[in-house]
């Protein structure tokens, strides 16, 4: 076999070093990963409405979300007093800070959200704080979906 024939036929990644190769391919599987940010929520419900609270999310939000590029990673509840009863925990994925805020602005200003909204809200208002902080996966954390 001739040189160039035998170097034309080897794959590219023999001719990389390992972690030049290895940062090539992440970048290539998942090139939103160094721009995406995560959004940690907590809500602290009115007293008496995490249930109705939980259904609007169930029932109605989770899809709005969807139609607006607001990914949903989980959603928890706690297990011990006093927050057990009162409030509600999530994550949500963006492709940057710049997405979230339009994707926020556009999910505010659904026909939809704000006929839900005061719908769920008819006998009260169903949250009484919202504590959010954005966040940024460092680099030895496992990779989420």
């Amino acid at each position: 076999m001739k040189r160039r024939t035998f170097v034309q036929a080897l794959p590219a990644a023999t001719l990389l070093p390992a972690s030049l190769w290895a940062a090539a391919r992440q970048n290539s599987v998942n090139p939103a990963a160094t721009t995406a940010v995560y959004e940690l929520r907590v809500y602290h419900a009115a007293p008496g409405k995490l249930a109705d609270l939980e259904a609007r999310f169930r029932d109605h939000t989770i899809k709005i979300f969807d139609r607006h590029g607001i990914k949903s990673v989980a959603y928890w509840t706690p297990l011990d007093e006093p927050e057990k009863n009162n409030t509600l925990i999530y994550i949500l994925q963006h492709p940057s800070r710049e997405a979230a805020a339009a994707n926020w602005k556009s999910f505010q200003d659904d026909p939809e959200w704000k006929s839900v909204k005061e719908k769920s809200e008819a006998n009260g208002k169903l949250v009484d704080k919202i504590d959010s902080t954005f966040l940024a996966l460092t680099d030895f954390s496992p990779r989420l979906r």
